[in-house]
């Protein structure tokens, strides 16, 4: 496995970021560094991302990824501003190709075992089950990987502090992403008390596993 999803398990919690204003950038990581999770996938949902990327990897103190990647010259884009690693909502081919022909560590969207099948042909070794609560959550994570031993997931998509610990008590899984701990409007409005709180909370339900 490559050191960056070395990384991801050790923290076991990802903070899914979409940031509408660059100038927020700083801020955000100083707080989810503060609440012990040194990482952040910023996505391509929003016009600045890019630049938040480049903002929060020049620091060099946080691990920087990019998510919601749906072409190659996104994936161009991302490292050539720091980006370390490359999440996507499915799997597409041509990106996950790309990635893996530039050493580049991605870990693509899966939901059905022929996603994980394709995934395989590619050697990844961690995938993302999303959206993970609206496919049946843990029970079908569960149930489709029990023929592939060797894969790990990272659950993104309905993971809450309700049910975060159920899922990382699941060997098979390598981390989850948290969509929750710094949500858009928490950034947007400035609260970045509430986000150091659920960093915070994260790293405790962590602890407890």
């Amino acid at each position: 496995m490559s050191a960056i999803l070395d990384q991801i398990e050790k923290m076991r919690v990802v903070p899914v970021v979409a940031i509408e204003n660059a100038q927020d950038t700083m801020q955000l990581a100083d707080m989810l560094i503060e609440g012990g999770l040194p990482c952040a996938e910023i996505t391509f949902r929003t016009a600045a991302a890019v630049d938040a990327m480049r903002i929060m990897a020049q620091r060099g103190d946080i691990l920087v990824g990019a998510g919601t990647v749906l072409k190659v010259n996104q994936v161009k884009a991302a490292v050539d501003v720091g980006a370390q690693f490359m999440v996507s909502p499915g799997f597409n081919p041509k990106v996950v190709g790309y990635c893996v022909e530039n050493n580049i560590t991605v870990t693509p969207g899966i939901s059905t075992p022929s996603d994980i099948e394709a995934a395989l042909e590619f050697g990844l070794e961690a995938l993302k089950f999303f959206p993970a609560e609206a496919f049946g959550g843990l029970k079908t994570l569960k149930a489709m990987s029990g023929p592939y031993g060797a894969v790990k997931f990272i659950p993104t998509g309905g993971i809450s502090p309700n049910n975060l610990v159920d899922y990382l008590q699941f060997p098979k899984t390598l981390a989850c992403g948290g969509t929750w701990i710094a949500k858009s409007n928490l950034i947007s409005e400035g609260h970045f008390d509430q986000i150091l709180s659920n960093a915070r909370e994260a790293v405790e339900l962590v602890k407890s596993v």
